[in-house]
C-alpha cells in the first residue's frame, strides 16, 4: 500500500497528520497504535515549526525526501520522532506525539518502568520515542522501505473523521493556537493538553 503523505503536498501537512491516526509503528520488538499526532510546515508561515527560518543541520532531513524519520532532543535528554511528510525541497514534518503499545507490551514496560499504567507507557512523545528503543541513530532513516529501524502499517480501514479531534499544538511558544494537534476521541492514551504560557521576566531589585 502507498503510504498516502508521500504524495500529499507539503502544504496539506495538516491532512497527513490525521491520515496518520490509528496507524502502527514498529521498531525493537514493540508495536504502537498512533493515537495523537501534531503538523507543523515549513513553508515559512509556521513559525512553530524547526525548519520556518530555511535548512540547518539539524532540520536538514525535514526537506526530504518523504518518509524519513526526523529525531531532535528536547531537554537535553530526551528524543521526539516526526516522519517527514510532501514534496522535496519544501519541509513538513508530523510529529507522533502518544499511541498505544498494542504488541511487545513487557519490553515497553522495561523501557518505561515509571509508567503506572499501560495507558500511560506511550502517551507522549519522549514516551513513545523511549518505549520503542529510537535514538538520534534513527535519523534521516526511512519508515517505508525497510531499511531503518521503525516501520509503519496502516489500519484495516482508516479512521472515519467523527472519531478524530483537533486542537491547538503543545509545547511551542509561536502559533500555539494554530489546531494542527489530532488525536483519537476519548482514546485514554492520548497525552494531556496544556497551553503554553509565556514565562515573564523578573527586573533585578
Amino acid at each position: 500500500m502507498t503510504h498516502p503523505w508521500l504524495t500529499l503536498p507539503a502544504a496539506r501537512v495538516d491532512v497527513a497528520a490525521r491520515t496518520m491516526l490509528g496507524w502502527r509503528l514498529t521498531a525493537n520488538g514493540v508495536t504502537v497504535r498512533l493515537t495523537e499526532v501534531e503538523a507543523y510546515s515549513g513553508l515559512g508561515t509556521d513559525p512553530a515549526s524547526h525548519a520556518h527560518r530555511g535548512v540547518t543541520n539539524r532540520n536538514a532531513v525535514m526537506f526530504g525526501p518523504a518518509g524519513r524519520l526526523y529525531v531532535y532532543q528536547i531537554y537535553g535528554m530526551y528524543r521526539c520522532l516526526n516522519i517527514v511528510c510532501g514534496e522535496e525541497g519544501v519541509a513538513a514534518a508530523v510529529l507522533l506525539r502518544a499511541g498505544e503499545v498494542v504488541d511487545g507490551l513487557e519490553l515497553a514496560r522495561e523501557r518505561r518502568p515509571a509508567a503506572g499504567r499501560d495507558r500511560d507507557l506511550a502517551s507522549g512523545p519522549a514516551k513513545l520515542t523511549q518505549v520503542l528503543a529510537l535514538d538520534s541513530s534513527a535519523y534521516g532513516t526511512s519508515v517505508v522501505d525497510g531499511t531503518g529501524p521503525m516501520t509503519m502499517s496502516p489500519p484495516r480501514e482508516p479512521v472515519p473523521d467523527e472519531l478524530i479531534e483537533a486542537g491547538p499544538r503543545v509545547g511551542v511558544t509561536a502559533a500555539h493556537d494554530v489546531a494542527w494537534r489530532f488525536w483519537l476521541k476519548g482514546d485514554p492514551t492520548v497525552s494531556v493538553y496544556r497551553r503554553h504560557t509565556p514565562r515573564r521576566r523578573t527586573r533585578p531589585a
